[in-house]
């Protein structure tokens, strides 16, 4: 056993899928220690926040300030004001106008603005502009103007007479450390559509899916290991009836009858559990045939058959002198079962019979989500983008565990 370990641990293929795995593992486990809370709490109005730190403003204004003067403040304050739109409208309009922009460079903020403060005159004629696009680059115009030169004030209200009273001036070179506000909160993947952190979300829902993967993984090994056994070792009637209903498995597609299944169950009564077990229950198939394939080439060996002439009973036999011999190979059948059956509830999720959304959050739900609020359509990358990734890596490290076991255990691809 420790030589096995030693061999599994000098594969590079094993120790990269290895580390990855752990690291996620980790990863899953020790984040709710440090950030306890539901992972389906909701925590934003607005849908879809941006990833980055937020402040409270209301936090803020009372904290403690120090003046800073940045020398690149107002080009900064004037870029965060345009959009991608409003810069390809100046650009045209630098067009239309006759100014020279050959060496300009429209990503550049700074140099945008000055040729635009240098150049735009509201009362301008131009010839092909719409009324409806002159008021625009007025609003424009004014937008720019007033950033960072409108004087900002806080007021409060006066108790006896309701209106409000000016309680001081906010300095556009006044900066606050975010350790004096009170209320900070860093969304490292910003918020979903329903404004729940989404870096919470995620690791509480690789951990559901990794459960269902192992729950969904365990049944169709166990079931295709049992089957494969009886199957490849007894033979006759007994293989011809348990091959027969691995033929029906293979003429109707899995994650057809999966469907079925999922939603004549109806969506109160898909928990992550219940999902696991119908993905189990389906995917049992190419793990038999290739368990009864490997037994087949297996019975009729010399050790099997003095066991058979000692006269040793038939789950002695198979459990003692043939089970042995293809452990490696059930092991490593177990973790392609466990990514299956992960890929297998996402698909499910997708087409909205996955696990109901009230308990838990999964990777596949997850997806059905960003796409239902069209996260991909509105820039939202943080929706789906972590998703997809974590999805791809937990299969990619489990397949490269498979295959540095395949090196070790498989002959033909040892060195």
């Amino acid at each position: 056993m420790k030589n096995t370990i030693r061999q599994l641990f000098h594969s590079p293929n094993f120790v990269v899928g290895f580390v990855i795995f752990v690291g996620m593992l980790l990863a899953i486990f020790l984040y709710p220690i440090f950030h306890p809370g539901s992972p389906l709490e909701m925590i934003g109005v607005g849908t879809f926040a941006k990833p980055g730190l937020y402040i409270s403003v209301y936090d803020s204004v009372n904290s403690e300030t120090e003046t800073l003067r940045l020398p690149d403040a107002d080009e900064k304050r004037s870029g965060a004001v345009l959009s991608d739109e409003d810069r390809v409208a100046m650009i045209e309009w630098f067009g239309k106008a006759g100014v020279d922009t050959t060496n300009l460079d429209a990503s550049d903020d700074a140099a945008v603005l000055e040729l635009w403060k240098a150049n735009y005159d509201p009362d301008k004629t131009i010839k092909g502009l719409t009324k409806a696009k002159r008021a625009y680059y007025r609003r424009l115009n004014e937008a720019l103007a007033n950033n960072g030169e409108a004087e900002l004030y806080v007021a409060t209200k006066d108790a006896d007479s309701g209106e409000l009273v000016e309680k001081s001036e906010i300095d556009k070179d006044a900066y606050v450390n975010t350790k004096d506000v009170a209320n900070v909160k860093r969304l490292v993947l910003g918020t979903d559509n329903f404004g729940r952190d989404m870096l919470k979300e995620l690791l509480a829902a690789a951990k559901t899916s990794l459960m269902i993967g192992l729950i969904a993984g365990s049944i169709a090994t166990m079931i295709g290991l049992i089957l494969g056994l009886i199957s490849g070792y007894v033979g006759g009637i007994v293989d011809d009836i348990i091959l027969f209903v691995m033929n029906i498995f293979t003429v109707i597609p899995s994650f057809v009858i999966l469907i079925l299944i999922s939603y004549s169950l109806g969506q109160s009564q898909r928990g992550a559990g219940v999902v696991a077990m119908i993905i189990g229950f389906t995917s049992w198939v190419w793990t038999a045939r290739s368990v009864r394939s490997q037994v087949i080439s297996l019975r009729n060996r010399d050790h099997v058959n003095l066991s058979k002439l000692s006269g040793h009973s038939l789950l002695r036999i198979i459990f003692t002198d043939i089970l042995p011999y293809i452990l490696s190979y059930v092991v490593m059948a177990f973790i392609l079962q466990i990514s299956s059956g992960i890929l297998a509830e996402a698909q499910l999720s997708m087409l909205g019979l996955g696990p109901k959304t009230t308990e838990v959050p999964t990777l596949g739900l997850m997806m059905s989500w960003a796409q239902l609020y069209s996260a991909h359509m509105n820039g939202s990358w943080w929706a789906y983008f972590p998703v997809i990734f974590t999805i791809a890596l937990i299969s990619f490290s489990l397949n490269l565990m498979n295959t540095g076991m395949d090196q070790v255990f498989n002959p033909a691809l040892r060195d």
